[in-house]
């Protein structure tokens, strides 16, 4: 494993996070009024735009998983379609999800489908970003001993990082607080942001401490 490759990966990681807390900062100065708290679904629109745009200029930058085939421009259109579709269908499978575990099937539809496209963003498009419209390569990935490569490990820990952070993110809604953040889905969106900055940060100090460890093989 090359050290050279852990430090690309750690760089791009870093972006991604900065991205984030930007779509926290930079709004406040140019919308009067903006709170990540009192305009949350604006919030979350603006986080899913800005970390999805970083995601996919990495990808084109620094393709971690570059094809050594090269491919038409209709085989290119037809792939960009696809990830297109895929990620609609990743928003409507997380939002049916969502509801099934508690959340208003009918009173809050926009609040679950924009928290469904933001963890849709960190996780989903990820995917797309990395192995392209493959389940084959997502089962392979996120399969045991999945990954061959250290920008596959970093993607299987930054999506159950954000799964995960967006569970927990869930405990403190029925708690009898009264606090603005427990609004239905400031907290999970909270969790899943955390869970995924976390994520980000973890992946590659895990990959380079263990990097003695690793062995990848090509499939």
């Amino acid at each position: 494993m090359k050290e050279v490759e852990v430090r690309r990966l750690f760089a791009a990681n870093l972006l991604c996070v900065f991205s984030v807390i930007l779509t926290a900062v930079v709004p406040a100065f140019l919308w009067d009024g903006f709170t990540v708290l009192g305009t949350h679904l604006a919030w979350l629109c603006i986080c899913s735009v800005c970390v999805g745009t970083v995601n996919v200029i990495l990808h084109l930058v620094l393709k971690p998983n570059r094809s050594p085939k090269r491919s038409s421009l209709a085989h290119k259109i037809s792939r960009f379609l696809k990830c297109c579709i895929y990620f609609f269908m990743s928003c409507i499978v997380f939002h049916a999800i969502i509801v099934l575990y508690g959340a208003p099937l009918l009173g809050s539809v926009t609040e679950t489908f924009l928290f469904s496209v933001l963890l849709s963003t960190f996780t989903t498009l990820q995917c797309l970003c990395m192995l392209g419209p493959n389940i084959q390569a997502w089962i392979r990935v996120f399969s045991k001993n999945g990954a061959t490569s250290i920008w596959e490990s970093s993607l299987q820990i930054t999506t159950v990082c954000s799964i995960l952070g967006a569970w927990f993110g869930a405990f403190p809604i029925p708690l009898d607080w009264d606090r603005p953040w427990q609004v239905w889905p400031i907290s999970c969106s909270f969790g899943a942001t955390f869970g995924y900055v976390a994520g980000l940060i973890i992946a590659p100090l895990w990959i380079h401490w263990n990097r003695k460890q690793l062995t990848y093989k090509s499939r």
